[in-house]
């Protein structure tokens, strides 16, 4: 039996941290092996919001497959596929625009809280572009007839947008498109060391995979903690903690003596930081080791991407052939 189709990815607008590895990547290397898995690199896509910066999109690539590959990802396992060289989900997009309103747009909910965030860049003025990337994400994973859609919470609009869109379309035009499902990720997003809620590329608040082990001990240094433990033996709550909510992740074993030593006060914050410190790098090591291998292998690495891509648009090229054949675009001479 042919192995179900997933598609999950990147947007190339900087180098992958934490979040990442704990929100998806992790299980992207579980998933390959039971999954036919295309990891998207959406360049095209990360130009909704960086069109004045093209640079930083495109300087990027490279060091985004580098992440995915660092982490365990195989070449032999899943393909690689760069969103710009692939024609037919741009094709794709146009299609899906007539069959969503601008009205079910504005009411999507990841779309409304995106564009919050980016009023300093938009103000009054959202893009096209910008309100309409939910078609642009239902063209990637249709494109490529994907059953599996790995997200966080926050993007379960989208996925379901996608559903709409491919009952609409196969209700006109035949049962041409797969319905895909969401997997939500085991782990919910990951705290930023400033406390916020999200740690972001942007942000200025994230532990990249690919920080030298000084500067993530410095950045762990730095975390924001409890602010009402001001001096080492104040009794502490590691519940309002962002260290404590990292040591969760990294060493859950020893849980119960963080929380306890620092409820108490007998764990003080500089202590804790160091330990946390510690961890990281211990458990990002490997990952750093391969990552430096990678990291003067740009030619071959882009030739590895072109190849993967131009494999997967036997799929994409098939879905449209399938979805022209539907809206009776497949136009020939008598």
């Amino acid at each position: 039996m042919n192995a179900p189709h997933l598609l999950t990815g990147d947007r190339p607008t900087g180098r992958l941290h934490l979040g990442h590895y704990f929100g998806s990547l992790q299980s992207r290397v579980t998933l390959q092996n039971t999954h036919h898995s295309f990891i998207l690199i959406a360049d095209v896509q990360a130009l909704t919001d960086h069109f004045h910066h093209p640079e930083k999109v495109s300087e990027n690539v490279l060091e985004v497959l580098k992440d995915n590959l660092a982490v365990g990802l195989s070449p032999e396992k899943c393909t690689f596929v760069l969103q710009s060289q692939v024609p037919e989900i741009a094709e794709l997009t146009v299609f899906f625009s007539n069959l969503v309103t601008l009205g079910r747009l504005q009411q999507n909910p990841t779309v409304r809280h995106e564009i919050r965030q980016k009023q300093a860049l938009f103000g009054e003025s959202v893009t096209y572009g910008f309100l309409g990337y939910p078609i642009s994400q239902a063209a990637d994973i249709t494109a490529f007839q994907a059953e599996v859609v790995p997200v966080g919470e926050d993007q379960l609009p989208i996925i379901e947008q996608t559903r709409e869109l491919v009952r609409s379309f196969n209700r006109y035009y035949g049962e041409v498109l797969r319905e895909p499902r969401a997997l939500l990720a085991e782990h919910p997003r990951i705290r930023g060391l400033d406390g916020q809620q999200k740690m972001g590329k942007s942000l200025g608040n994230a532990i990249h995979l690919a920080d030298p082990e000084a500067d993530t001990r410095q950045k762990i240094m730095q975390a924001i903690t409890d602010p009402q433990k001001a001096r080492k033996n104040d009794p502490g709550r590691p519940e309002v903690c962002t260290v404590y909510t990292y040591h969760r992740l990294f060493q859950p074993e020893h849980l119960g003596t963080v929380y306890q030593e620092c409820s108490t006060g007998s764990r003080g914050c500089v202590q804790c930081k160091q330990e946390l410190a510690f961890c990281v790098n211990q458990h990002l090591a490997p990952i750093r080791e391969v990552r430096q291998e990678l990291q003067h292998q740009d030619a071959q690495l882009s030739e590895m991407l072109l190849d993967h891509t131009e494999q997967a648009r036997v799929t994409s090229k098939a879905t449209l052939q399938a979805v022209r054949k539907g809206m009776r675009l497949l136009f020939k001479t008598s």
